[in-house]
């Protein structure tokens, strides 16, 4: 898929402190991609997979899914497969309140996961839930259009789209 956009979200808060929210350190990385960023979709959907497949179906260039799960640790939203549909729609990264599975497939994925955990236990087919609603999540309320990036350090979001100084990286 093109070049990886890698983000330094440590210079982006020095750079745009006012203009920056730092989400809660409360998600880890799983994906194969540490550093990623692009436009906020939001799917709410509780252990069901339904439209968080509907949505990864759709052209992800330059967004980002944010997945509010109900920060359920009892079934698994992303999984392999629906991170491979992620990959192959040119999503750049997932943020999950929720957890994941197949932990080593998604690292072998080049797609930034972020997650609150993992549990093996998979979550249902339905399409229970709603899109394009606002989400709140690690102190934050991720809406759809707002710009979040994410690497290792941690997750911020911005209403408007970051230019980061390119000797900063």
């Amino acid at each position: 898929l093109g070049e990886i956009m890698e983000c330094n979200t440590s210079a982006l808060c020095d750079l745009y402190e006012d203009d920056v929210e730092v989400v809660e350190p409360v998600f880890r990385s799983f994906g194969g991609s540490s550093s990623f960023s692009g436009s906020v979709v939001t799917v709410s959907c509780y252990e069901s997979t339904g439209l968080i497949r509907a949505a990864l179906s759709e052209d992800g260039t330059g967004k980002v899914l944010v997945i509010d799960a109900g920060g359920s640790m009892r079934r698994a939203v992303v999984d392999a497969d629906i991170a491979c549909t992620a990959y192959d729609s040119g999503w750049e990264g997932l943020i999950v309140y929720g957890a994941v599975r197949e932990i080593s497939s998604l690292k072998r994925t080049s797609v930034g996961i972020q997650a609150l955990g993992s549990v093996p236990m998979g979550a249902d087919e339905g399409n229970g839930g709603d899109t394009m609603e606002n989400v709140r999540s690690g102190g934050v309320t991720f809406r759809p259009g707002m710009f979040v990036y994410a690497d290792e350090t941690g997750i911020v979001v911005s209403g408007k789209e970051l230019e980061e100084d390119e000797s900063i990286s």
